[in-house]
C-alpha cells in the first residue's frame, strides 16, 4: 500500500519558527539579537488545509517566540542561583515585533509535511566584512522528517544599496559578477543584452550571449543560465528569454507566482492537464528596456544591445 502523506500541523510550524529563531541568535557585547522577519514556506495542500486558522497560528507563533525568549533569558538553575556566571548577554526581542508570513512553497520537489523558513536579522557590521551594517539570513528546513539549517551574512556598504557589498575594482564582470557601487559597466563585447539585478549575493550584471536563456533559482534537476539567490517565491525555472533573428526579445513565463514586464503581467505558458504540466508555448514581446518582476520579490533591469 502507498504511504499516507504526512501533513504539516500548526504546532509543527510554530516549533520550526522557534527553532529558526534559536539558530539565528547573534550575541553582541551587551545583548543577543534574534531574527525579526520569518517567511515560512509549506506545501500547497498544507496551506489550503490551514488557511482558515492562519491568523491564529501567527498570533500563537508570536506568543511562543516571546515565551521562548523569556525562558532563554532566565537561564539555567545554576545561573539563576548564581552558582555559575551567565556567559552570554540576554536576548533582546525585535523592536518592531515579530514579522511572520506563511506562504506556499512553489517548488516542484516539495512534499506535504515539509517546512522551509527563511528569516532575517539586521546587525552591526563585523570587522571581517568592513564597515557598514549587516543582514544575517537564516534558513531552516524540515524535509522528509530531516532537519537542517544554514546561515549567511550580507553586507551593506556605507551609502550603497541594500544587500550590496564593496568589492575590489579589479573584480571581473564577465559573464556575471557583483557590481561595486559607482563602478563602470562591464565589457559588453559579444553581448546580446544585459540584465542588472540584486539578489542575496549583492548587485550583479549578467551578459546574455546566447539566443535563449533560462532564468530562475535553479536546482539539482533544473538548469538555469541566470541563477538567482532569492526566496522560493521565485520558481526554479521562472521564465525563458529568447532573441529572434530580427533581434527582438520574447519572454515565456513558466512560474507559479507570475512574471511582470514593466508592471504588466505576462501570461503563464504552463497549464496542468490530468496532473501533468503542458507548455502552451505562449510568449510576449520584451521592449528594448524593461523591468522584469519575478513573483513580486525580485526585479531585473533588462536592456537589449543592438
Amino acid at each position: 500500500m502507498p504511504a499516507t502523506p504526512t501533513h504539516t500541523t500548526a504546532r509543527e510550524i510554530i516549533l520550526e519558527i522557534i527553532r529558526n529563531m534559536r539558530e539565528g541568535l547573534e550575541p553582541l557585547h551587551y545583548s543577543t539579537l534574534a531574527p525579526a522577519i520569518y517567511n515560512v514556506y509549506i506545501h500547497a495542500d498544507d496551506l489550503d488545509r490551514l488557511r482558515g486558522i492562519l491568523p491564529r497560528i501567527l498570533d500563537e507563533a508570536r506568543k511562543a517566540l516571546d515565551e521562548e525568549v523569556a525562558a532563554l533569558n532566565r537561564g539555567s538553575l545554576s545561573e539563576r542561583l548564581k552558582i555559575v556566571r551567565r556567559t552570554e548577554p540576554k536576548i533582546a526581542p525585535p523592536e518592531g515585533g515579530w514579522q511572520i508570513r506563511i506562504l506556499e512553497n512553489t517548488d516542484d520537489d516539495v512534499d506535504p509535511g515539509d517546512i522551509v523558513i527563511y528569516s532575517e536579522l539586521a546587525l552591526p557590521g563585523k570587522p571581517e566584512y568592513g564597515a557598514g551594517s549587516m543582514t544575517k539570513r537564516i534558513a531552516t528546513r524540515r524535509l522528509g522528517g530531516a532537519f537542517s539549517s544554514s546561515s549567511s551574512y550580507d553586507g551593506v556598504a556605507p551609502g550603497g544599496p541594500a544587500g550590496s557589498a564593496t568589492l575590489p575594482p579589479t573584480k571581473p564582470l564577465n559573464p556575471e559578477s557583483t557590481l561595486p557601487p559607482g563602478q563602470p559597466a562591464a565589457d559588453l563585447t559579444g553581448a546580446l543584452a544585459v540584465i542588472e539585478y540584486e539578489d542575496r549575493g549583492g548587485r550583479k550584471l549578467f551578459r546574455m550571449t546566447k539566443e535563449q536563456i533560462v532564468v530562475g533559482r535553479g536546482g539539482r534537476d533544473y538548469w538555469t543560465d541566470l541563477k538567482l539567490d532569492t526566496l522560493p517565491d521565485v520558481s526554479r525555472e521562472h521564465f525563458r528569454l529568447r532573441r529572434d533573428a530580427e533581434g527582438k526579445f520574447f519572454l515565456k513565463d513558466l512560474s507559479r507566482l507570475g512574471t511582470t514586464i514593466n508592471g504588466e503581467a505576462a501570461p503563464c505558458s504552463l497549464e496542468i492537464v490530468d496532473g501533468e504540466k503542458r507548455d502552451r508555448n505562449l510568449e510576449v514581446p520584451v521592449p528594448e528596456k524593461a523591468r522584469i518582476g519575478l513573483a513580486g520579490v525580485l526585479y531585473l533591469e533588462f536592456r537589449s544591445i543592438a
